[in-house]
């Protein structure tokens, strides 16, 4: 009885051990074992190599579901073999019960009990294990599998080509296990890793920027063409020089006629120096005879795209075309970095209308300013064609807004408060009346702390 028992608990273990290695298989990150492969570990350094290849992993999980049944098979026959005959007999003669009812209540007690203490010992623990530390299990419990995946190779075989014929008369294509995640996974786990105190908040919002840029239109980023400020390609480097000094900016585009036709990037740093060596005296060298190529990307293309066309153009800035050939605007390395890190904007101009909470509890916003970025302000994410709150309001007004325009929009109420160039400048809004009652709730919460 007691040998029997030692077996059965050896089994569990055994099982306990498939179970372990199939979820930290599935659960474990290629980046984490390569690091602990790169380490000098051999066991990581043989996991990674199934973790890269979907039809080893594919091996690896059913040489695990392989062991998983077999054990539990053994356990139940071993059991009803071994424990059901000797608990039937104390049964039969301690308790004065029939022999067929202590054997069918021998049976029935066995059965539970080594499902519960399969269940307990030989899954849903080792299951939380490595789920908890999947690179750590998955290394450890290598060495086991890798005996597993030999023994067990012929079954496997057969058991996945088996698969793949049940799949193909589905008509489902047979797919290998792979280690996928969409940007709406990796911003669960990201929050998940927020909540758990492995990152700060600051952490997890440039995080979230970063994995926003791959739906993120180029055309969000840019400074808008009506706000380009630019030189002739005919003016003198003097001329150049001032309209740097006045501007404060850097880098200039060059354009001929208007700023539909941008050919070219002017440097600060290299216009002064060919001032300072004299070499435009009398305005002998022109903006077009120092200027730099510029890059030109579409206004549809992604912003995670855009450093890969900086880069291809050999250019730090890109003029941003619509679809008629047009000039959308201007685009730079620092406005993606300013999307990525947040927070860098640059300080507004004299009688630029910035974002303000106003003393009756609604808010004041440029009509320029971006929707997504709003959302903070508003309480809610407008949905339209256009990307900015001007742009949306003039939508849903259905004509070109006009100061004192009202409207309620996602059950914000808002107003025109002013319009520039035909562009709303400023609207005041009131903030969704459950955003309102949310931070109001927050203040309370923060105050009783």
């Amino acid at each position: 009885m007691s040998v029997a028992i030692g077996i059965l608990a050896l089994l569990i273990i055994i099982c306990a051990l498939y179970v372990a290695a199939e979820f930290a298989s599935v659960a474990s990150r290629v980046t984490r074992t390569r690091q602990a492969a790169e380490a000098g570990s051999n066991a990581a350094r043989w996991m990674l190599t199934i973790l890269q290849d979907p039809g080893a992993l594919d091996r690896y999980i059913a040489a695990c579901q392989i062991g998983i049944t077999v054990t539990s098979l053994l356990i139940g026959a071993l059991g009803q073999s071994s424990i059901t005959p000797v608990l039937a007999s104390a049964l039969h003669s301690l308790a004065g019960v029939n022999e067929a009812t202590a054997l069918g209540i021998a049976t029935v007690t066995t059965l539970l009990v080594l499902t519960a203490a399969q269940m307990v010992l030989g899954e849903l623990v080792p299951k939380s294990l490595a789920l908890q530390f999947p690179t750590q299990v998955a290394i450890y419990t290598s060495g086991p599998m890798r005996v597993s995946m030999w023994l067990y190779r012929p079954l496997t075989a057969f058991l996945n080509n088996s698969g793949i014929v049940v799949l193909r008369i589905l008509g489902t294509p047979a797919g290998g296990h792979r280690h996928i995640h969409s940007s709406q996974e990796i911003s669960f786990l990201i929050a998940e890793s927020r909540v758990g105190g492995q990152l700060s908040a600051q952490e997890q919002d440039r995080l979230d920027r970063a994995l926003r840029l791959s739906e993120l239109p180029v055309r969000r980023l840019m400074v808008p063409r009506r706000d380009i400020v630019g030189v002739e390609a005919g003016a003198t480097l003097l001329e150049v020089q001032r309209t740097l000094v006045e501007s404060a900016f850097t880098r200039l585009p060059v354009y001929e006629g208007t700023t539909d036709r941008i050919i070219g990037l002017l440097r600060a740093k290299e216009v002064a120096s060919h001032i300072a060596s004299g070499v435009s005296e009398g305005g002998a060298l022109l903006a077009r005879d120092v200027m730099r190529p510029i890059a030109q990307v579409p206004e549809s293309i992604r912003a995670e795209r855009l450093v890969a066309e900086l880069r291809r153009q050999h250019s730090e800035q890109a003029v941003v075309v619509d679809e008629h050939g047009g000039v959308s605007g201007l685009v730079t390395l620092e406005d993606l970095l300013v999307e990525i890190l947040g927070g860098a904007e640059k300080p507004a101009s004299p009688g630029e209308v910035v974002p303000e909470r106003l003393p009756d509890g609604r808010v004041r916003l440029p009509g320029r300013m971006r929707v997504d970025e709003a959302r903070d302000w508003l309480g809610v994410l407008w949905e339209g064609e256009s990307d900015t709150l001007g742009g949306i309001v003039s939508e849903r007004l259905g004509h070109l807004a006009e100061p004192g325009d009202r409207a309620v929009i996602d059950g914000v109420a808002i107003e025109v408060e002013s319009v520039e160039q035909l562009a709303v400048r400023a609207l005041i809004a009131t903030p969704h009346e459950a955003f309102v009652g949310a931070r109001e709730s927050g203040r309370e919460e923060a105050t009783d702390e």
